[in-house]
């Protein structure tokens, strides 16, 4: 996990993670035949770091939410694993069961979607917000950089009247910051699925 912290993933391999071990590889191999077995045990370490908790299932779900995008942001490498195939580890099946028993009382049957759905705007949330990142260290430019390069084309492209109801929302709505675009986009959802469980 710290070379992939340090370097991303391309910095992780049995002989990388051996190496900086001050092993063998063949020695690695006794305790992980492939790279992807790897992967799916670094991912699991992290699932340790997010613990839901709340009274409830919306306080559970948001801090679900709120937990698995703090383990991105300190992981970054995540972004690209992170809504694969099903994570059966102990400390990912550790989180689903205290998610799950959270949901005691809502309809069995749609507990399940529930959950896919908060996970599902989680990893596109915090995949957009991982891409950003990356953009701005390839490009050497932050938000207000690539908008100041940028705005000349827009204002060209807006003049046009082609696309009347984007430039209205570029010109005037509010420009929230990524924590408040995340919290405000939980939410929506979050009062969604309350409306749902109500009915």
């Amino acid at each position: 996990m710290r070379l992939a912290d340090a370097d991303g993933l391309d910095a992780v391999s049995l002989r990388k993670v051996a190496a900086s071990l001050e092993v063998g590889p063949m020695r690695l191999y006794g305790y992980i035949a492939t790279k992807d077995e790897l992967l799916d045990l670094m991912v699991d370490a992290v699932y340790g770091e997010i613990r839901p908790a709340g009274d409830g299932w919306r306080e559970v779900l948001r801090s679900l939410a709120e937990t698995t995008r703090q383990a991105v942001h300190r992981h970054e490498w995540l972004a690209d694993l992170i809504g694969g195939r099903p994570q059966l580890g102990p400390r990912a099946l550790a989180r689903g069961e205290a998610v799950l028993a959270a949901m005691d009382g809502v309809d069995v049957d749609i507990v399940m979607p529930v959950v896919e759905a908060v996970d599902a705007y989680v990893i596109g949330a915090v995949r957009r917000e991982i891409a950003e990142r990356r953009a701005e260290r390839a490009t050497g430019m932050d938000k207000r950089q690539w908008q100041v390069a940028f705005g000349p084309y827009l204002e060209r492209t807006f003049a046009t009247g082609r696309f009347p109801a984007l430039a209205t929302v570029v010109r005037d709505a509010a420009h929230l910051d990524a924590d408040e675009t995340f919290r405000t986009g939980l939410d929506f959802l979050l009062d969604g699925i309350e409306a749902r469980i109500s009915r």
